[in-house]
């Protein structure tokens, strides 16, 4: 693990001298010289299905070096460390491709430029089309919190079918499971021509804060499942044509304009309220339709109804919602 600890040492704001350092220590010696627009690309095998992908920058707000501590196999910043965060947000996912690449694994490798700026150096990859696009099924970012989850939906867009990750989930064996409340990395820029686009898990957590760690053993654990999984067992069967809504009133909205109609609009809080919703149950369809079409109407009515949203909380709690309180009404 050494190696990535070391990678935790170095703030990478975009354009300092302390992210070039780390570039040309981590990256230039697997992977040679960028492409015109910063990104790391590797191929390994003829015409691999599989792309992994990881980023390089990270929103430290500064250049240097940072301090670091490891108690019982976690990273975090060292007490008197004047670090914003600790930056295993993306440098994980670096690490992890290191090893599945000196292990010899078939795929496309690509460590892309200011994902942190909105995916900029992936947008223009994708936008470039490099041969090695025409022969992928799937994108598997290496950019996710927590230990569980294998993204299906970014920014309230499927990217990513669920068999593929419950296929994903058996060959790695670490008791993940699809989760359709993923923001955006990488991986979403390829989703409108690659079948299958995902985040996964790598074991960090408060991301982008100075309360950021890492957990070293679940990185092992990860680490060791990528490099013994057997790809084959992939399913795909997500059509990258067909646009499937997700939505939740506490995040997500598509980024690619051709994706809204004339009928999708933001509300007054800044959310996105698709003009198509998926849903399980296809005799709440017209309720979900009315809930998305006319928000601030069926609002005054349920506040006519029950009075006080916490009437409404306790309901809605007992069809299983997982309701977050905000600050408004806590």
């Amino acid at each position: 693990m050494h190696s990535l600890t070391s990678m935790l040492k170095f703030k990478r704001k975009h354009g300092t001298d302390s992210i070039k350092d780390f570039c040309s220590r981590f990256l230039h010696p697997t992977f040679g010289h960028p492409d015109k627009h910063g990104n790391y690309e590797l191929v390994i095998g003829n015409n691999p299905k599989l792309c992994f992908a990881a980023h390089y920058d990270s929103v430290h707000n500064s250049g240097g070096m940072q301090k670091i501590q490891i108690k019982n196999d976690i990273v975090s910043l060292a007490n008197d460390s004047d670090s914003n965060c600790l930056g295993a947000d993306c440098a994980t996912g670096i690490w992890l491709i290191l090893e599945m690449i000196d292990a010899g694994i078939e795929g496309v490798y690509v460590v892309h430029a200011e994902e942190e700026s909105g995916c900029i150096g992936s947008s223009k990859l994708v936008s470039d089309n490099p041969p090695w696009m025409d022969s992928l099924k799937a994108v598997i970012s290496f950019d996710r919190k927590g230990k569980e989850d294998i993204i299906t939906h970014q920014s309230g867009l499927r990217t990513c079918s669920d068999a593929f990750a419950v296929s994903l989930d058996s060959i790695l064996g670490l008791g993940m499971r699809p989760d359709p409340t993923g923001s955006y990395t990488d991986s979403n820029e390829y989703s409108q021509l690659i079948s299958e686009c995902t985040n996964v898990s790598v074991g960090y957590n408060s991301q982008h804060t100075k309360s950021e760690t890492q957990d070293l053993f679940f990185a092992s654990a990860l680490r060791d499942a990528l490099i013994e999984a057997d790809w084959s067992k992939l399913v795909f069967e997500r059509d990258p044509t067909v646009v499937d809504y997700y939505y939740d009133r506490h995040w997500g909205y598509p980024q690619h304009g051709s994706y809204r109609s004339s009928f999708d609009y933001w509300d007054d809080d800044g959310y996105y309220i698709p003009s198509k919703v998926v849903a399980e149950d296809t005799e709440a369809d017209d309720f979900l339709e009315l809930v998305c079409s006319h928000p601030q109407a069926v609002a005054l009515l349920l506040k006519d109804f029950y009075g006080n949203p916490y009437d409404l909380v306790d309901e809605l709690y007992e069809y299983g919602a997982n309701v977050t309180v905000t600050s408004r009404l806590a």
